[in-house]
């Protein structure tokens, strides 16, 4: 039969067992009623409901007979009828403590819930009397048993021992009496040195504290100690000193400050007391120069609509709504049949709208987004804002009179053309067509901006001359009756200061002549109406010019 088969056997003699081998203690089937007080308390609590006495909190202490004092004592355990408790070493106690045979356990209770403890159990043990149990599977265990773990295993009071059968091992040499006898006297003499020593650290103890104490070094450690704690304070006042210069310094700064701020500042009460009416008297010419401005405005665009009439199509009955004519020349809103519509008259009511544009941009105060170049029939529309490509393969060309030669060099360069006529192109050109297209485009969008200037919503910017008309009569709208027109002239245009640009001069009865003031030849004006005649007047070394303005909507007119 193999080892495992024999029966489980106790290693130490029952003789020979000690406190140091007791490793550990359980309880089983805690029962309150087996009580060593007697106090009305404890007997009130035992007649309590039935599960609440099945559980309860235990811990337990170890004591030796003669002694008061715990030798161990052991964790609490909660809400539990069965108990296994944490296992100890006594080895490290002292000997009168681990080689003790006899034991008093004392094991304490509470139920869950209450504040009042229950002496349980309070048995004298003697580990030589316990007998030997395997397991503690399939036994039923008295009210409060206790089973103790030893080294070598489970022992319990509470059932017989099993004797196991005996090994069958060969005999082994023990030791012999006098080697006993010299391990008892070793350890003897041990036991007696640690007393010795015990005896001799108490004297040494009694008259150390009966002796005087020498101070010297403890008062150095101290004279060191306050030294250091000197020149740290020393330091720190210095270091406090400079600060407060600092301050004192920033403070007389600030002061100065604060008083060179206080005369700056009665100087400008002063001066604002003295500018308010000033100030007043301002506000009131320029609410009166705003007035003359807004009255001005209404007037020049009141001009504009006498000088560039808008009216609405009569003539031609087949044309669509909202079609209208600028001087009596018909400018479809942006579609137009190019095999049926007339170049020249186009391009003339187009390059009026660029005029009366262009002038709307100066009296309004509001620059167009894409510059307008009104020449007549032969306009021109500028974006400098597109992103364009090079068009040198798209030239195409135009007969242009003599005042127009400086477009063919334009047209001709390498770079992009920024510039988009505002007239038919000729010869039937798809490029050419596309940029007219796009130039009355740019047209359009430079009045639609005037018109957000001005506070206008605009349904279709394909309207030219109805968008323009609005324009005109929101501008020149007013309950206020028109201020006069100055009379006169502009003065002060002399002769070394006007440039060296082609002029039309007139003779005493207005008519014109071939005079100018450049011998260079020089291109023809932009525009009839946009250039006024200049008169010289004569008995004067230093020529004279004035801007003669009489007459001019006339001419217009007519």
């Amino acid at each position: 039969m193999s080892n495992l088969a024999e029966p489980r056997r106790p290693q130490v003699a029952a003789q020979n067992r000690k406190l140091r081998h007791l490793k550990g203690l359980s309880l089983r089937n805690l029962c309150l009623g087996r009580t060593a007080s007697t106090s009305p308390d404890a007997l009130s609590f035992l007649g309590e409901n039935r599960l609440q006495q099945l559980v309860g909190d235990v811990f337990f202490s170890l004591h030796l007979k003669c002694e008061a004092e715990p030798v161990y004592v052991s964790e609490l355990r909660h809400r539990s009828a069965n108990f296994d408790f944490r296992f100890f070493d006594l080895a490290s106690q002292p000997p009168a403590i681990s080689r003790s045979p006899l034991v008093v356990v004392r094991v304490w209770a509470t139920r869950p819930g209450r504040s009042e403890w229950i002496f349980v159990l309070d048995d004298v043990v003697d580990l030589r009397r316990l007998n030997f149990i395997r397991s503690l599977v399939g036994r039923r265990f008295p009210p409060n048993a206790l089973v103790f773990h030893l080294d070598d295993g489970l022992y319990s009071l509470d059932f017989a021992a099993q004797a196991g059968e005996a090994k069958k091992n060969p005999p082994v040499a023990g030791s012999s009496y006098g080697s006993l006898m010299k391990l008892a006297n070793l350890e003897a003499s041990i036991r007696d040195a640690l007393d010795t020593r015990d005896d001799l650290v108490a004297q040494i103890d009694v008259v150390l504290a009966q002796s005087p104490v020498d101070a010297t070094d403890a008062a150095l450690h101290d004279v060191e100690r306050v030294q250091k704690y000197v020149t740290k304070q020393r330091r720190a006042i210095s270091q406090a000193e400079s600060r407060r210069h600092q301050l004192r310094a920033s403070l007389a700064a600030r002061r100065a400050a604060m008083t060179h701020g206080r005369q700056v500042q009665a100087l400008a009460e002063t001066e604002m007391t003295a500018r308010r009416q000033a100030l007043a008297t301002e506000k009131a010419l320029l609410d009166r120069t705003a007035d003359l401005i807004h009255g001005q405005r209404r007037r020049i665009c009141s001009d504009l609509t006498e000088i560039f009439p808008i009216t609405p199509e009569r003539e031609d009955t087949t044309a669509p709504p909202l079609s209208f004519r600028i001087c009596n020349l018909a400018l479809p809103n942006s579609r137009y049949d190019a095999a049926t519509a007339d170049e020249d008259i186009l391009s003339a009511a187009l390059g009026l709208a660029a005029l009366l544009a262009r002038h709307l941009q100066l009296y309004l105060c509001y620059p167009l987004p894409y510059p307008l170049c009104p020449y007549g029939s032969r306009s021109l529309a500028r974006d400098d804002i597109s992103h364009l490509t090079d068009a040198r393969n798209a030239h195409h060309h135009h007969p242009h009179h003599q005042h127009h030669h400086h477009l063919h060099h334009l047209h001709h360069s390498n770079r992009p053309r920024r510039e988009f006529p505002l007239y038919l192109p000729r010869g039937g050109s798809t490029t050419g067509q596309w940029r007219f297209e796009y130039g009355w485009f740019l047209l359009n969008k430079d009045i639609e901006a005037l018109c957000a200037s001005q506070s206008l919503r605009v349904v279709d910017i394909r309207h030219t001359l109805p968008n323009l008309k609005y324009l005109l009569y929101v501008c020149s709208a007013g309950s206020r009756d028109l201020p006069d027109r100055h009379k006169g002239g502009v003065r002060g245009l002399w002769a070394g200061h006007v440039r060296p640009t082609p002029l039309r001069s007139v003779d005493e009865h207005g008519a014109p002549a071939s005079t100018s003031l450049s011998p260079s030849p020089s291109p023809p004006s932009s525009s009839p109406s946009s250039s006024p005649a200049l008169v010289r007047s004569a008995g004067r070394d230093d020529a004279k010019m004035t801007l003669r303005t009489q007459g001019l909507r006339e001419d217009v007119a007519g």
